[in-house]
């Protein structure tokens, strides 16, 4: 069995969706596996991993106004130790993910013709994010 495995880091610029799929397209071509699995962590609990639509951007911001609604960040919450907009962003990471996992086949990401792996960055501010890209065969 063959491992490889790369620490990614992420730039955002506030809260918005990343496309992130051509940075794990080129780790997975460097691990030189042809058939395997790839598996991506987000190592951070106020920013979160989908694979969603690539080719139409109003579904990322219908996305976007979606989760505005039903996690506002104008609620009373307890913890705001950070701002208001954290404890929303970790009920945000909740409700998706922190991990995603893909096949890998003849050396390719195995996505459908209109999905991208995203970041999706839960707070206003900037931050550099950090995902462990495993790659096995």
């Amino acid at each position: 069995m063959t491992h490889y495995q790369k620490l990614l880091k992420v730039s955002t610029n506030g809260k918005s969706l990343y496309n992130i799929t051509p940075r794990i397209a080129e780790i997975v071509t460097e691990s030189g596996v042809k058939i395997g699995l790839c598996t991506v962590f987000l190592r951070h609990t106020s920013a979160s991993l989908i694979i969603q639509e690539n080719a139409d951007p109003d579904v990322l911001l219908d996305l976007a106004n979606f989760m505005a609604k039903l996690v506002p960040e104008s609620a009373k919450y307890i913890h705001d130790a950070e701002g208001s907009d954290d404890m929303p962003a970790h009920i945000r990471t909740v409700l998706t993910h922190t991990s995603e996992q893909i096949p890998i086949n003849n050396g390719h990401l195995v996505l459908g013709t209109w999905q991208g792996i995203y970041v999706w960055e839960h707070r206003q501010q900037n931050h550099v994010r950090e995902l462990v890209v495993h790659i096995s065969s």
